[in-house]
């Protein structure tokens, strides 16, 4: 028999009455495979649901309206209208990360070696979806390796991208005070490769973050298989300020953005912007045309070598063509 969550792991406030059949509406707060938990928008304790049908296009933060089946399960009938939908693709298939988000924000580490490739990327689907990015630098009390993470994250300053540097583990309220700042009254997700101190982070802003996740695991029947599901917290009104959400994802290693338009791609990189009005030929791919002006900017030290590499390997990505 399934568990509930118990009060406080997933914002539940009690049990309430509901009638099997009738349309009850909830937020999306689990997601593990086609299993989803739901909380009721009345305060109920949440309950196990599914999508109708083979194919579910359900995400943590979607907002929507459900049947009751039993005390403790129920069917997702219709996803409410979203403001924006995160996720990664390839030509072969899409992993959903969250919908209805404000930010997100990338956790890196000072060790072990953080990839370029996926913070570039990150970054990228950051500026697609509409959300304001955060970087955060952890573990920034290992002195031998900070000199070097500084410097490779000087150039998305630079872009003006907010890096904020934390020690979770050395100068936990510290980090708390630093990250609670810009986290509260948002809709949050957190993103980064395993090692980087990601659920470290999660379970200083969160304080029973532990306890709900192993209960959450329970409900969604993924045994244990607890850090390969997305889940929705609600941070703590600490009285200054309004409470907001932290989702957590599962550690990544590939970020494909398949499902991006060429259009959607260039503005994505923001020192593009200003140039893209200034090519010679109105449909610039910017990769080998003449007169590009994102081409003569990278010539020109103005536009990093790297990034416009970045935008050349996902052209090509997005470019394929399934046989």
């Amino acid at each position: 028999m399934n568990r509930r969550v118990s009060k406080g792991s997933a914002g539940s406030t009690g049990n309430t009455n509901r009638t099997a059949g009738s349309t009850l509406h909830g937020l999306v707060i689990a997601a593990h495979g086609r299993h989803y938990l739901v909380a009721p928008e009345d305060g109920g304790a949440p309950l196990q649901c599914f999508p109708r049908g083979k194919k579910s296009e359900v995400a943590v933060g979607d907002r929507v309206e459900y049947q009751s089946t039993s005390a403790d399960q129920g069917v997702i009938v219709t996803i409410g209208a979203r403001r924006n939908l995160l996720y990664r693709s390839d030509q072969y298939k899409s992993k959903l990360f969250a919908a209805n988000l404000d930010q997100l924000l990338i956790v890196l580490a000072t060790e072990p070696h953080f990839s370029e490739d996926l913070l570039g990327r990150a970054l990228v689907a950051a500026e697609a979806n509409d959300l304001k990015p955060l970087i955060v630098l952890n573990k920034i009390d290992v002195e031998a390796a900070l000199p070097r993470a500084r410097t490779r994250l000087e150039r998305y300053r630079a872009l003006g991208y907010t890096v904020l540097e934390v020690s979770v583990k050395g100068q936990p309220e510290a980090a708390h005070a630093t990250l609670a700042e810009h986290l509260h009254g948002h809709a949050t997700i957190l993103l980064g490769q395993s090692g980087m101190g990601k659920s470290t982070l999660v379970n200083l802003l969160i304080p029973d973050a532990e306890a709900a996740t192993r209960e959450i695991s329970t409900a969604l029947n993924s045994g244990r298989h607890t850090t390969t599901f997305t889940r929705l917290y609600k941070l703590p009104d600490d009285g200054a300020a309004s409470d907001g959400a932290l989702i957590d994802s599962p550690g990544f290693q590939e970020f494909g953005l398949y499902h991006l338009t060429e259009g959607r791609l260039e503005r994505a990189f923001p020192e593009f912007r200003p140039l893209l009005a200034h090519c010679r030929f109105y449909n610039c791919h910017h990769l080998h045309e003449p007169g590009c002006a994102v081409l003569e900017a990278v010539e020109d030290g103005s536009v990093a070598p790297e990034r416009q590499a970045l935008y050349a390997q996902l052209m090509h990505e997005i470019s394929q063509i399934v046989r």
